[in-house]
């Protein structure tokens, strides 16, 4: 069973919002009020609150890592990731918490990540993968 996911959490400023994932990520605005904006993130349902966002820590081991823990996440094929890393490097718009670089280089399930925090501190990781089929390989 396939399916699209849907993920609320609370940001501070909508219209800051609206920039960060739309202008800079480049997703799409959906459904909003005075105090929601739903986002089109990467297919994905992105329901964005007006509240005070939840803490995080980087006590997630991933490699030699600690990556920001909850986190959301979304992976692209590897044209589609390297695109957006080199937009959002180039803006110098988001401080990355983990650079764009490449993880598990050479082994089952190689990746690109790159890790970075919106403007209200919620962590968001991006994968690439060259192939979609290993995503999960063991």
């Amino acid at each position: 069973m396939k399916s699209i996911f849907h993920l609320a959490y609370h940001v501070r400023d909508l219209d800051q919002a609206r920039r960060f994932y739309c202008d800079l990520l480049g997703c799409q605005e959906g459904r909003s009020t005075d105090t929601w904006v739903d986002i089109d993130f990467f297919g994905h349902q992105l329901s964005l609150h007006l509240g005070e966002p939840f803490a995080v820590s980087n006590t997630g081991k991933v490699g030699n890592h600690m990556v920001p823990m909850p986190h959301l996440g979304v992976i692209l094929q590897m044209q589609d990731w390297q695109q957006l890393a080199d937009t959002l490097t180039a803006s110098g718009a988001v401080k990355f918490v983990l650079a764009p670089q490449i993880r598990f280089a050479g082994e089952p399930g190689e990746q690109a990540t790159m890790f970075f925090l919106d403007p209200f501190g919620n962590p968001i990781e991006v994968k690439g993968f060259q192939d979609l089929q290993q995503v999960y390989a063991q």
